[in-house]
């Protein structure tokens, strides 16, 4: 059962070398991610005056975020995992492939990387505002949460089935292709109505700098409950519980 394997983790864990290592690597991963990703909203807005919420724009959001993560999860695997994402560390957490310290020390990690990649667009635009997560008109909050667990329960499953499986193979190798294109096609999915986050940190960073908190509780609720519900089945179902428990996701 995933449950037995879950581990708090030891105090000193916080101080290792090789876990402050994994958070730099997961800052670092999760500034490039924003900073292209939002930053790609912010050029489209510039040379459309303001037109990145056409079906265009909608389209080249969903292309930059599967690029800049493919990268982002690609460059931190061998060092963090390269999870880039609060919901992806809690669906590892919630099937014993991280203790609690190391996940809170990735959760630190990427909502700073978030934030010092919002705070960099707005410098080197020239002011330009960081927008946040909002929902599209006619959709409740209660679409936008449910919108936000099935994404992030596609992504989530994603990452499970190729890059955490010990049984993934070859499938190892395409794991940040994959992860990049669930993103993709989410967006394309789910960015017309709620802006289809599935990331916490990709929420917090354009909230923060921006000071707009509307309903943006849905933004970690929905990725954390449909990740959660990811990592617990597909550990549960799927895996073989005969291995050792890892300190961390094993991509």
């Amino acid at each position: 059962m995933p449950i037995n394997r879950i581990a708090i983790g030891r105090p000193e864990e916080a101080t290792q070398p090789d876990a402050l290592k994994a958070a730099l690597a997961e800052f670092i991963s999760t500034l490039i991610f924003v900073f292209a990703g939002e930053g790609s909203g912010m050029a489209f807005s510039k040379l459309t005056d303001n037109g990145s919420t056409t079906p265009s724009g909608l389209v080249a959001a969903a292309l930059a975020h599967a690029f800049a993560l493919f990268v982002a999860v690609a460059v931190g695997a061998n060092i963090s995992g390269g999870h880039v994402n609060p919901a992806v560390t809690f669906g590892a957490f919630v099937g014993g492939n991280i203790t609690l310290l190391r996940g809170i020390l990735y959760w630190i990690a990427q909502l700073l990387g978030s934030t010092v990649a919002c705070l960099l667009l707005k410098f080197v635009t020239g002011g330009m505002t960081t927008t946040a997560f909002s929902l599209s008109s006619g959709v409740t909050v209660w679409n936008a949460f449910v919108f936000e667990i099935v994404m992030t329960f596609g992504l989530v499953y994603t990452v499970y089935a190729t890059a955490v499986d010990p049984k993934k193979g070859n499938l190892g190798i395409i794991a940040p292709i994959a992860i990049g294109f669930i993103v993709g096609a989410n967006i394309l999915a789910g960015g017309a109505f709620d802006g289809a986050s599935m990331n916490p940190a990709v929420s917090f960073g354009p909230a923060l700098v921006s000071w707009t908190w509307t309903n943006h509780w849905v933004y970690w609720a929905g990725p954390l409950i449909g990740g959660g519900l990811a990592g617990l089945i597909y550990e549960f179902v799927f895996i073989n519980h005969s291995h050792e428990q890892l300190p961390t996701a094993d991509y």
